[in-house]
């Protein structure tokens, strides 16, 4: 146990260390009191970025004022995005209202105690693990999967054959220490792809990568990422965050209003790891909006085979649990993690398990909705303090 807690130190104080050094990274932390005073993690957003409706660029301009060095551009059809050094995007966003938005940022939803830039939970960094007795080979199916995370390490367990991916979409930066303890998200889609392809050979997945070494995107990397999908039927989205006053991040609605257009396709996101109930996370949380297109958006909450973990969120908007504590999956290859395989836990990992269950059934229905209504009546055989689940 003292060996565990402290590697979690030494990851949690070097992780830390270097995403200080990320400048441009600053928190909003007004109305961050929940329920009966508990503490609400505050929200991230990139410096001096304002993302706002198109039609709405005359208010904008006007309250932007003669605020020196503003530039406009398209961040997609649409939508724009102002940039300026003095940019102060919360305070104009409140004033506008809900035509803009900061451009909010994103975190992986793997697990993490008490890392500032990170999501709560009871454990740390990913620990090596032996490979399990009985792996299927991994194959790319016929059902088309977008994994949208962290880059592919290629030196890993995880073979060619189970997925595709453009050189763009590699990780070539890892930062290991002498005690063992990995910097960063490295090796995060690689467990996810694990988690998908050994439990179902139906999934053809392609990894796009939006998430830099260390787990963070913004909410306009991620609008451009969504951009890239193509036929894919199925999107894994192990990533989220909180935003300004808890509204619907503006951009990534507009780019999912647009990703979900014809009924055809699934976003499965996660739910994340802070243990709240009364806080909608993003982009997860839309399956509880009112948006035409909710019900393609499933939301996966974390359980450890009794219950609902704590470190899990969870709300209304939660579509179903999933296992996420202590999942063994492809990792990556190094003197650290000899077989290459890790053990790790988080809703990142609950959720492509929820993505394999609707790859097979999307095999046998050809439907999306079919899948969907499939995989959820096997959920609601069990519950998970109080949500349907997956075992």
């Amino acid at each position: 146990m003292a060996l565990a807690e402290d590697r979690l130190r030494q990851w949690q104080d070097r992780r830390a260390s270097r995403l200080s050094r990320l400048t441009w990274l600053r928190k909003d932390t007004n109305g961050t009191l929940g329920t009966a005073g508990a503490r609400r993690k505050p929200v991230w957003y990139a410096q001096g970025e304002l993302l706002v409706i198109a039609d709405h660029q005359r208010e904008t301009e006007r309250a932007l004022g003669r605020l020196a060095g503003v530039r406009a551009e398209e961040l997609a059809p649409g939508l724009l995005r102002y940039r300026a050094d003095a940019l102060d995007a919360p305070a104009l966003a409140r004033t506008l209202g809900p035509v803009a938005a900061p451009n909010h940022v994103f975190l992986s939803t793997r697990l993490v105690e008490g890392e500032p830039f990170e999501h709560g939970g009871p454990f740390g960094p990913p620990v090596p693990a032996t490979r399990p007795k009985s792996t299927p080979l991994p194959l790319q199916g016929e059902i088309a999967v977008a994994v949208i995370d962290t880059g592919v390490w290629s030196d890993s367990p995880l073979p060619p054959t189970a997925y595709t991916a453009a050189a763009t979409d590699y990780e070539n930066d890892t930062d290991v220490d002498n005690d063992g303890v990995m910097d960063g998200d490295v090796g995060h889609a690689n467990f996810i792809i694990g988690v998908i392809a050994g439990q179902t050979q139906r999934a053809g997945i392609r990894a796009l990568r939006v998430l830099d070494t260390f787990g963070v995107c913004t909410e306009a990397d991620l609008v451009a990422a969504l951009a890239r999908v193509q036929d894919e039927k199925i999107v894994n989205l192990s990533l989220g965050g909180f935003t300004l006053d808890d509204r619907p991040p503006l951009a990534l609605a507009h780019a999912l209003s647009t990703l979900l257009s014809e009924k055809q396709r699934l976003v499965v996101a996660a739910a994340g790891n802070d243990g709240q109930r009364d806080r909608p996370f993003w982009p997860a949380a839309f399956a509880g909006s009112d948006e035409e297109w909710a019900d393609q958006v499933v939301a996966v909450a974390a359980h450890d085979g009794a219950r609902v973990c704590d470190w899990s969120n969870a709300g209304d908007w939660v579509t179903l649990a999933a296992p996420g504590a202590d999942i063994t999956s492809t990792f990556v290859r190094h003197e650290a993690f000899p077989s290459g395989w890790a053990l790790w836990s988080g809703t990142s990992f609950a959720t492509p398990h929820v993505v394999a269950a609707l790859a097979e059934q999307l095999h046998r229905t050809g439907s999306v909705q079919a899948a969907r209504d499939a995989v959820l009546n096997q959920a609601r055989a069990r519950s998970y303090s109080g949500y349907p689940g997956l075992t």
